[in-house]
């Protein structure tokens, strides 16, 4: 690997141990192995290399929703995709030094880190692209703006929320179970209107 990975990598086990505002370019240096000049000729700032090392976890974290094959002979759309994806979704929550809490730090300090806050905004939207398909079948590339302005960003304040009542309190956050049922009332709901 070639400084720019090692930065990367050791931003996001920094990310990890300390969150973003413990995280300091010492830490990357130090953990990557690197230097400190490094930092700016890869990636500009440091603020932008640990945006970049949260986008990268949240993308493997990701990899998890599909379930390693777990939605597997649900039909897309259904109430059946839907409560399996969400189950595998909170389970990323459940685990320890999950990378979820570190979305309610940004949410919580980012006037202190504006450059990490822009950044994230910026990529929210792709995240909500992203779990379009993961919910509704096909393939992200072909997921319209409008989908992904509409359906993605549906998809992404449930998520959003999650992550803050699982950050808040593990055991009164809802589970999979409880979100269909919900959302089954909510159909029932506009079925009769």
């Amino acid at each position: 690997m070639g400084h720019r990975e090692d930065l990367l990598e050791g931003a996001k086990r920094c990310l990890l141990a300390k969150g973003f505002v413990g995280t300091t370019a010492r830490d990357i240096v130090r953990e990557s192995g690197t230097n400190l000049a490094s930092i700016g000729y890869h990636y500009g700032s440091k603020d932008a290399l640990l945006a970049q090392a949260y986008v990268a976890l949240v993308e493997s974290t990701g990899d998890a929703f599909g379930g390693g094959g777990s939605v597997e002979g649900t039909e897309p759309g259904s109430l059946e995709r839907f409560e399996r994806v969400w189950s595998n979704i909170i389970d990323t929550m459940k685990e320890p030094g999950s990378v979820w809490r570190l979305s309610m730090e940004v949410l919580a300090l980012g006037d202190r880190m504006p450059e990490v806050r822009d950044r994230l905004a910026t990529a929210q939207r792709e995240a909500g692209r992203g779990l379009v398909p993961v919910l509704m079948g096909g393939r992200e590339e072909d997921v319209s703006d409008e989908t992904t302005d509409t359906l993605g960003m549906f998809y992404l304040t449930l998520m959003t929320g999650l992550i803050a009542q699982w950050s808040f309190d593990p055991r009164t956050a809802p589970d999979a179970e409880q979100l269909t049922a919900g959302l089954r009332q909510v159909i029932a709901a506009a079925a009769r209107t």
